[in-house]
């Protein structure tokens, strides 16, 4: 029983990456697209929360491998001491 993925539609409302002119107490930026509404606090939670699901088991991976490199570096100096 597969669950049925959400399709996700991306919306080009013709800004450049390094459009910056939203920045810095402007104007929000739907101003000038008035026909995108503003995401709403529930989407953006269950945006946050996916991504931060999706990268958990990598981060504990990594933690574990700094964890073990810290380790082996103390075993080392101990040693040698």
């Amino acid at each position: 029983m597969s669950k049925k993925k959400e399709k996700i539609t991306y919306v080009d409302d013709g800004r450049t990456i390094a459009d910056m002119s939203g920045v810095g107490g402007g104007s929000r930026l739907n101003d000038r697209n008035p026909y995108r509404p503003s995401p709403k606090f529930k989407d953006v939670w269950k945006t946050y929360w996916s991504a931060v699901r999706m990268m958990f088991v990598p981060m504990l991976v990594v933690i574990a491998i700094i964890g073990v490199i810290y380790l082996l570096a103390y075993l080392a100096l101990a040693y040698l001491a």
